[in-house]
């Protein structure tokens, strides 16, 4: 299918549903199209991608990016892979095939005044403009939107009543969404079209003194007892949506079944939306209305805390640890049989690249589990490319940030 003719089409087909065409809609088409395409295509592909979509008459457009504006820095530094090893926390973009690193966070724990304690993050958010990584400290949670040209932000006093939807190249909130109840968690479906916002009584960052952790010297606020009521789906492009409730189960010893922050997420093909577990099975789904759903197929096999799920095609998933006392390794598996595919260098895969190669963290060799850095591995091979320099093994330490990733 010709570019006109795909983007014609995804504007019939957003006109038949009745929902407002959002201004970057030709930029989403487009980006979904280069994802299905390999790399090697996508630098000859361009000038004529460009060319057609002002040819169709799509409003907004200009000579710089299907929305008139300039083009993002992630389009721009259109290299297969952006690496930057010499650099922890990392300074500038970061990115491998479709998947680039859309911010990263550091946390600390602030005491307050009554003995308990919250975990507080500060984001550094990819500028748009410069590539570079800029400190955001306005907000507490944060997603980042496929195309990378929106993030989906919460203030910082969680839970908050409204989510704003803030363009990384201008850096302003462009909106905001109010909400009812207080969120303390927010995504972006796969596509980018709807988010999901998990609601809680408290802030799920929370350390409770009632709940004390000790390591044989000193006690400090361990978690607090789980607060969420449920979650909102909302359109991003009207703000519209509904609120579902969703009790906390508990187990046999009365302990409840997930953690303080336990956010939802949406299914891969983005119909429902599931919560990690403790224990088995681990995962359970839901859907829009609160409804417990059916595992899907290819999902039944994943674990929330493995944080790469499926390949792009679906067909591969990734698994857990399978290394040793001595060696690091992840495995990948068939989603459908749980069975094991490939092992794979690496400590633990957080992002796939593309259908063969994954994002993880390792290890540096001899040393603890917490001097790691970002590789890119492939399947079939066992050579690692290095992405970011090592994180300091110190814990906590302002050195051990967190990665984001998000669709480029």
């Amino acid at each position: 299918m010709k570019v006109a003719d795909l983007v014609r089409e995804s504007l019939r087909e957003q006109a038949d549903q009745g929902a407002p065409v959002p201004g970057n809609f030709a930029d989403r088409v487009l980006a979904a199209r280069r994802r299905r395409r390999t790399r090697t295509m996508v630098g000859a592909s361009l000038a004529v991608v460009t060319a057609t979509v002002v040819a169709v008459a799509v409003p907004g457009l200009g000579p710089d990016s299907a929305d008139g504006g300039p083009r993002p820095a992630s389009e721009l530094q259109s290299g297969d892979v952006l690496a930057h090893p010499g650099q922890t926390p990392p300074r500038e973009l970061i990115a491998a095939g479709d998947t680039a690193l859309a911010a990263y966070s550091t946390s600390k724990r602030v005491k307050l005044s009554d003995g308990d304690a919250v975990i507080t993050r500060t984001y550094r958010l990819l500028d748009q403009k410069t590539g570079t990584y800029r400190e955001a400290p306005r907000w507490s949670w944060l997603d980042v939107a496929p195309g990378m040209r929106t993030a989906a932000v919460l203030e910082r006093e969680l839970p908050t009543k409204r989510i704003g939807l803030l363009n990384l190249m201008t850096g302003k909130v462009e909106r905001w969404i109010p909400v009812d109840r207080g969120v303390g968690g927010v995504e972006f479906s796969p596509d980018g079209r709807k988010l999901v916002a998990t609601t809680y009584a408290e802030n799920p960052d929370l350390l409770d003194m009632d709940n004390p952790m000790s390591d044989g010297k000193h006690e400090e606020p361990g978690p607090a007892d789980p607060s969420r009521t449920g979650f909102y789906v909302l359109d991003v492009a009207s703000g519209d949506g509904g609120w579902s409730e969703v009790k906390t189960e508990t187990g046999g010893f009365g302990i409840a079944d997930i953690n303080t922050r336990q956010d939802f997420t949406f299914s891969r093909d983005g119909s429902l939306v599931y919560t990690g577990l403790t224990s088995a099975p681990h995962q359970q789904y839901y859907d829009f209305k609160g409804r417990k759903a059916s595992t899907p197929a290819r999902e039944k096999h994943l674990h929330w805390f493995v944080e790469a799920g499926l390949s792009p095609n679906g067909k591969l998933a990734a698994g857990d640890f399978a290394g040793g006392n001595k060696t690091t390794a992840t495995e990948v598996l068939d989603p459908l049989t749980g069975k094991r595919v490939a092992k794979l260098p690496g400590q633990q895969l957080l992002a796939w690249a593309d259908d063969k190669r994954l994002i993880a963290w390792d290890i540096a060799p001899g040393t603890s589990e917490y001097r790691n850095r970002l590789v890119l591995i492939t399947i079939g091979s066992e050579k690692t490319v290095p992405l970011s320099g090592y994180r300091s093994p110190k814990e906590p330490s302002d050195g051990r940030w967190t990665p984001l990733f998000a669709e480029r």
